[in-house]
């Protein structure tokens, strides 16, 4: 098998075992390399000068435009909004579409396994329209039953929002049939796709949303890029969520025409060298192959999960099949708080997240408060898998609960 971290200098460099990609991956070698080169041979403020430089600069943020178009499968690049993240993303959403089509007496529905950036804009509002809030709610294991979903959705429904893998369980959600269902009706159909586009293949045409979200830096990319998909009709229909310069066709003392889309939602020095790290992530991705990605990461977490299965006290969250995490473990440890949890670990020089993980409704419905989150990547080894549950094993022992067996 192929020993991905040699692309990854940070992995070469530090003995962690990372295994906290679902906040954020590592960059491997081509995307520091784009982005310095950027700022070493192209670095002008695109769109603005008609100087060399500035041409060249533009072309480079006009191609990675073009590049997220063919990843997603946008009809038009014009459908590509840069962001600096998911959050952002949804935020434009929420202020720029929500709040125009939204009204009292009107509802949203969102998932309940929402990342707390695809629910509190939501909260927002439908709270300064008079609209209701309502949710999709998972099963205890976190699968969908799609017959509860279809008779949540009705003629008051003006928008529908859900992820579409979760952060905590990673099992993936049906948006395809979601989006049918919020159209059927005449709702929009907004998907978070922070946490699949590193896993799986996306098609926003096929999935029908209306929108879609994702962030570079969970894609191996830069941090402070983010993508907004978004229909060129609805984008057409949509005030600016900023203003400023560069999102304008002209301006007077009192008045101002916006640029067309997608720059009417780009206001102000766009993150250039960003979005070019991210045409180089995606192009990394695609050359690594999906399937690939999807290989590797089963072998190695769904190893990591039948291992954690033989401990005593060991109990994970959601699905029972390795394949429907999508390189997620999320678990707890009997009578151990999730933070020393993490801690121990930490000190083993394993890498998790504990805690709620930005969803504390889910994670409220699920009966937890806190739990400890290990995120397998396909860099990720057998080795790094081993070295955790080595570490997760005796964590009971250490904390004076006796040793865990076998079971």
């Amino acid at each position: 098998m192929k020993n991905y971290k040699k692309d990854f200098p940070l992995l070469m460099q530090n003995p962690t075992v990372y295994i906290d990609n679902a906040a954020t991956a590592q960059r491997p070698q081509a995307v520091l390399d784009a982005v310095n080169g950027f700022y070493q041979r192209h670095n002008a403020n695109p769109l603005r000068g008609i100087y060399e430089l500035s041409v060249e600069a533009t072309e480079d943020y006009e191609n990675s435009r073009r590049a997220v178009q063919r990843f997603i499968g946008a009809a038009h690049p014009e459908e590509i909004i840069f962001t600096r993240n998911t959050t952002e993303s949804i935020n434009l959403i929420a202020y720029s579409y929500g709040l125009s089509n939204v009204a009292e007496g009107d509802e949203v529905l969102v998932s309940i396994m929402e990342h707390h950036s695809g629910l509190l804009p939501w909260q927002m509002v439908c709270r300064q329209t008079g609209a209701k809030l309502r949710f999709i709610e998972c099963e205890s294991d976190g699968s969908l039953d799609l017959n509860k979903v279809e008779a949540l959705i009705n003629d008051k429904t003006k928008i529908v929002a859900a992820t579409q893998v979760s952060n905590v369980l990673g099992r993936e959600y049906p948006i395809r049939e979601i989006a049918r269902m919020a159209h059927k009706n005449g709702a929009v159909m907004v998907a978070d796709g922070a946490q699949s586009t590193p896993h799986i293949p996306v098609n926003v045409t096929e999935l029908g949303v209306d929108f879609f979200a994702f962030s570079g830096h969970k894609l191996y990319g830069p941090m402070g890029i983010g993508v907004l998909y978004g229909k060129e009709e609805l984008l057409n229909k949509m005030p600016p969520f900023l203003t400023g310069g560069e999102m304008i066709e002209s301006v007077a003392r009192d008045s101002a025409v916006y640029a067309e889309i997608p720059h009417k939602f780009e206001a102000g020095t766009v993150n250039a060298a960003g979005a070019v790290g991210l045409n180089a992530a995606i192009d990394y991705v695609k050359g690594v192959g999906f399937d690939e990605i999807h290989r590797r990461e089963f072998e190695v977490s769904g190893y990591a999960l039948d291992r954690m299965r033989e401990i005593d006290g060991i109990n994970i969250i959601g699905s029972d099949k390795a394949e429907e995490h999508n390189g997620i473990i999320t678990f707890t440890v009997d009578d151990v708080h999730p933070h020393d949890i993490s801690e121990i670990l930490a000190s083993d020089g394993v890498a998790v997240r504990a805690g709620h993980h930005c969803a504390q409704p889910l994670l409220k419905h699920l009966g937890y408060r806190a739990t400890v989150r290990a995120s397998f990547a396909f860099y990720n080894t057998k080795e790094d898998a081993d070295k955790f549950l080595e570490s997760i094993s005796t964590v009971r022992e250490r904390m004076g609960y006796g040793k865990q067996k076998l079971l």
